[in-house]
């Protein structure tokens, strides 16, 4: 059991549905399995299930815990700051994938 600490300015969604309601409603969070450490007050760039950047968001809450299933989980809460621009959008996927997405040497 430990603490697994995310890159400072990723967020990355696996289920349309949570980014969906981000973005409809402009608070969200996911959950994500196994202990991890969000920068809470932070703003970071939210990421799409399909490692697109999508968004600037600020993270408002992380709460690690072991579930009723007796799995460790983190649930993150998020506002929308705002959407990113096609351009902005553009160069934040090309740098992520880069930096954090692509091929792991």
């Amino acid at each position: 059991m430990g603490f697994q600490t995310e890159f400072n300015s990723v967020c990355k969604f696996k289920s349309s549905q949570e980014l969906f309601e981000l973005l409809e409603y402009g608070r969200g969070k996911m959950v994500k399995s196994g202990f991890r450490v969000f920068p809470t007050g932070q703003k970071v760039i939210a990421y799409t299930p399909d490692n697109e950047a999508i968004a600037i968001v600020k993270i408002v809450a992380s709460i690690a815990e072991i579930n009723f299933q007796g799995e460790e989980v983190t649930q993150v809460e998020m506002e929308l700051v705002r959407r990113l621009t096609e351009e902005e959008a553009q160069v934040q996927t090309k740098l992520a994938y880069e930096m954090f997405f692509g091929e792991q040497v």
